[in-house]
Formats: structure tokens, sequence, C-alpha cells
């Protein structure tokens, strides 16, 4: 054996070495391109998940809204009543219970989302005493229907003014 190649030995080595290294080059190449194509995907997939969650919270915050002016709607219609006071205080109650199911949906406002849940609460727990503060209750509600934070704050009043130990 001699360690002489002929030159047609060496010109199919080399040939051979090159036809891998331009398989390979393709490989990558192929390999590239998918993770661009795959992370481009990723991204629009993130932008449409954040864009419907968005329009989600928008239809969570009009149905909180909703449940507030149902809220209002049914206290007047408690304090216009003469007949059945105890349906009226339960459909209150009912759409008092919606406003805070929905408003515990919305993202942040965990100040606002422990008012509404409290006065919620009161609602439900202490009717007797409840009745004494629709007026107060109205006016709170309204408020937060504005946009006005002092409408929260109002509500929180509402809550610390029952007395929770009595009936």
């Amino acid at each position: 054996m001699s360690k002489k190649k002929s030159v047609k030995e060496m010109i199919e080595y080399t040939s051979r070495d090159i036809g891998q290294e331009y398989l390979m080059k393709k490989k990558v190449v192929r390999a590239v391109i998918i993770a661009i194509i795959t992370t481009i995907a990723l991204a629009v997939f993130v932008a449409l998940y954040i864009d419907e969650r968005q329009k989600v919270q928008a239809t969570y915050q009009k149905q909180y809204e909703i449940g507030l002016r149902a809220v209002i709607e049914d206290i007047n219609s408690y304090q216009k009543a003469e007949g059945d006071l105890e349906f009226r205080y339960r459909r209150l109650v009912s759409d008092m219970n919606m406003a805070a199911s929905f408003l515990f949906l919305l993202d942040g406002k965990e100040d606002k989302k422990k008012n509404i849940q409290e006065l919620y609460t009161v609602l439900l727990r202490y009717p007797e005493q409840s009745v004494t503060k629709l007026d107060d209750m109205k006016t709170a509600v309204d408020d937060i229907l504005q946009g006005l934070d002092k409408g929260y704050d109002e509500a929180q009043k509402i809550v610390d003014s029952i007395d929770k130990k009595g009936q």
C-alpha cells in the first residue's frame, strides 16, 4: 500500500466531502427557516390571545355596568312598590350578585372587588338593616357607574355602618 493516492481517488474523495457539506448546509438552512416560521407563528398566536383577552375583559366590564344599572332599577322598584317587597329585594340581591361576579372576572381592581363583594354580602345577610341604607346604596352605585372612585368609598361606608352582630 502506498501512501500516494491517485488524482482520480483524490477528486472522488473531495467531491464526496463537498456533497456532504452541501447537504449539511441545506439541513441547517431548513432548520433556521422552520425556527423563524415557528417564532412568527408564536408571536401571532400571542398577539391574537392578547387581543381576544381584551375583548373578553371589555365584555365583562359591560356586563358589570349592566348589573349595576339593574341594581339601581331594583332599588327604585323596591322603594316605589307597595306589594311583594320580598320578591323585589331578592331581585336586588340577585343583580348585586351578578355585578359582583362580573367584577370578579375583571383584571385588577382588587380593592373595588372587595367593596362590591362586601356590599353584596351585607345585602344578603342583613336585609333589615340594608333596606334602611338603600338611598345611600343607590348613590354609591350611581357614583360607581359614573366612574367615580368615591362610589366605592361610599359603598365601604355602608358596609361599615351595618351592625354585623345584629339582624
